[in-house]
């Protein structure tokens, strides 16, 4: 609630996370073998007004399936083995999950997970193809059940 809008509007949401993923660092409680990424919309009240009777600037509204809704997105990196989150970016809602693929990778994975949100990430010009260590990073990315052919094994696999 309003200690979340506080964060957000200073800025100091990605310090705060960034200070506590160092001292998960520290303590080797983050494995980096692979990241799933994912993201959330966190609502903003619409109707709020700032000193210049003006909207949030900084949040946007989005359709999310047959719903609108007007605040932020919060993309998530999440560590496949620990569950533990390693990156956080806030941006305005209306921010595609795709685009901020790149910048959820910590660059010592191998392997990418995510929803059919992130279809397309690695073709994308900022895509990170490689590790750090110079490995190819495979990215296994669900497609929507529409996109998939009925009764294929593969298919119902991925």
């Amino acid at each position: 609630g309003r200690f979340r809008n506080i964060l957000v509007h200073n800025g100091l949401q990605e310090q705060l996370f960034a200070q506590v993923i160092k001292l998960l660092r520290e303590k080797g409680l983050l494995l980096k073998k692979g990241t799933i990424v994912d993201s959330t919309i966190i609502s903003a009240p619409s109707s709020t007004k700032n000193q210049d009777k003006q909207r949030d600037p900084d949040a946007h509204q989005v359709k999310k399936g047959n719903e609108w809704h007007f605040g932020y997105k919060a993309h998530i990196g999440v560590d496949k083995d620990s569950g533990l989150i390693h990156t956080l970016k806030v941006t305005a809602a209306n921010v595609h999950d795709v685009t901020m693929t790149s910048k959820l990778l910590t660059g010592e994975e191998t392997v990418v997970y995510g929803d059919s949100g992130y279809l397309g990430a690695e073709k994308r010009e900022d895509a990170i193809i490689t590790n750090h260590s110079g490995k190819h990073i495979r990215y296994k990315i669900n497609r929507r059940p529409s996109q998939m052919k009925k009764g294929s094994a593969r298919s119902q696999a991925q």
